[in-house]
């Protein structure tokens, strides 16, 4: 009983963070994988199944806000349409403490990263060659889309960084990440499947509140500095990553 309600204040937190600042996804599966002691691969399927639903809502309320770029969502989301997949496919071929490890690393660096940037300002790469920007845009969301596959974590918690890194304003990167979380997630989701293992009765615990916190954390960031949810969520990631990185070489 006690691991269940842990598990769904998870799921109300990791969706407020994906709400907010997009990376709070890298979270779920390892939530999963400590409260349940479901196996890891089970883990990520799971979690990337609940973020097709949770990318829904938070599009419909940054899109209601007007916080998305469609110019920018479209070509992020045609590279992550067939990397999701690949990276089901991927997760399905690495062993357990292979991919636990590598799931760690991400998760560790994508806190470094969120720290780092934190007040970062700058002009997006390309802005005055539209076909060079878009295709960067497809090659940010085929690494996105592929990484979202491969460790459940929605496609955010890489979208956001790469696209930062690039010199997107945070909101718009946080917007689009909403909409490749969609379409990733669901790449991803039929990669599964095919080749991987899905707890639709633990899914559909989570997804209800996962939801909520995507609601929540989406009104957060239209209204919060970004700069100090990036600074709580960094050192979030690091601490998390940390700890599953020691449980994947224990």
């Amino acid at each position: 009983m006690l691991g269940s309600f842990a598990l769904l204040f998870a799921a109300v937190g990791v969706g407020m963070l994906v709400g907010s600042v997009g990376v709070g996804g890298i979270l779920l599966p390892s939530a999963l994988t400590m409260l349940t002691g479901m196996a890891i691969h089970k883990s990520m399927a799971t979690s990337l199944f609940t973020f097709i639903f949770a990318g829904v809502a938070g599009t419909l309320f940054f899109q209601r806000q007007g916080s998305i770029d469609w110019k920018l969502a479209k070509p992020v989301c045609a590279g992550a349409a067939v990397a999701g997949f690949l990276g089901a496919w991927a997760n399905s071929r690495l062993n357990a403490p292979s991919l636990a490890f590598i799931f760690a690393i991400i998760i560790i660096l994508a806190g470094i990263y969120t720290l780092r940037s934190g007040g970062m300002e700058a002009q997006a790469v390309w802005g005055n060659h539209p076909r060079r920007q878009r295709l960067l845009l497809v090659g940010i969301g085929a690494v996105a889309g592929f990484g979202s596959g491969l460790t459940g974590v929605g496609g955010p918690a890489l979208s956001v960084p790469l696209m930062v890194l690039f010199g997107f304003p945070a909101l718009t990167a946080i917007g689009v990440s909403q909409v490749i979380q969609v379409v990733g997630a669901t790449s991803g989701t039929l990669g599964n499947l095919r080749y991987g293992s899905i707890d639709f009765g633990v899914a559909g615990l989570i997804i209800t509140f996962e939801i909520g916190g995507v609601f929540l954390g989406a009104h957060i960031a239209h209204i919060v500095d970004t700069h100090i949810l990036n600074k709580f969520v960094g050192i979030l990631c690091i601490v998390v990553g940390a700890v599953f990185l020691f449980r994947s070489i224990a």
